[in-house]
């Protein structure tokens, strides 16, 4: 399969992209520079995902688009995106797959809120749930096959396999998930319908 990945250089997109390459993937990652390490199933497309023509350059020709796109204090999540939907609905592509936040999932202690509204999340800082609130709200709006993986906590480490995944909500209890977890997850959706059109809380 050719797959088209956004954010192949943070640490959930580094993951995504091993499993890929190791499963004989083709992969087109869209890269500010030259980070990524050579491979003959990798094609590095140096860009911006804030520019619609790069973003296009990455999505056209493949099936699947992986994005792993971090706020980091800014805007690129919110500008990139509206441009990956632009790009697949423009070329027929249906199936996306993005890294969100525990944040835009569903509130347990107030029905018809989000958790970083409803007070479920400890989390002062609301900018990053508010930046991946409105790529939520974009993809609500399509008839493409999206999934938001929403993990909580994100510390470093290594696939264990025992985790919970939920619809919509945050597994009860539920108070980390390791990178290698979250995107173990997030490429496994590839395969899936479970969670089309859906988040997906991840926590163990």
């Amino acid at each position: 399969m050719k797959l088209a990945l956004f954010g192949a250089t943070g640490r959930v997109g580094g993951e995504i992209l091993k499993r890929a390459l190791a499963d004989g993937h083709h992969v087109k990652a869209l890269v500010r520079s030259q980070k990524l390490d050579a491979h003959p199933n990798l094609e590095m497309i140096i860009g911006d995902v804030r520019n619609a023509e790069d973003v296009e350059k990455t999505i056209i020709g493949t099936s699947a688009i992986f994005s792993a796109i971090g706020t980091d204090r800014t805007t690129t999540l919110s500008e990139a995106v509206p441009l990956i939907v632009n790009a697949m609905e423009k070329h027929g592509i249906e199936r996306v797959i993005t890294i969100g936040t525990a944040g835009i999932l569903d509130s347990r202690l107030s029905p018809g809120l989000l958790r970083y509204e409803g007070g479920d999340s400890k989390r002062k800082l609301t900018f990053a749930a508010e930046e991946h609130e409105s790529v939520y709200r974009l993809f609500e709006k399509t008839s493409l096959q999206w999934t938001i993986v929403c993990p909580t906590y994100l510390p470093d480490g290594e696939a264990r396999g025992n985790y919970r995944a939920e619809k919509d909500l945050l597994p009860e209890e539920g108070k980390e998930i390791t990178v290698g977890d979250t995107a173990e997850f997030a490429y496994r959706q590839l395969e899936s319908l479970e969670f089309i059109q859906s988040r997906a809380g991840l926590a163990y």
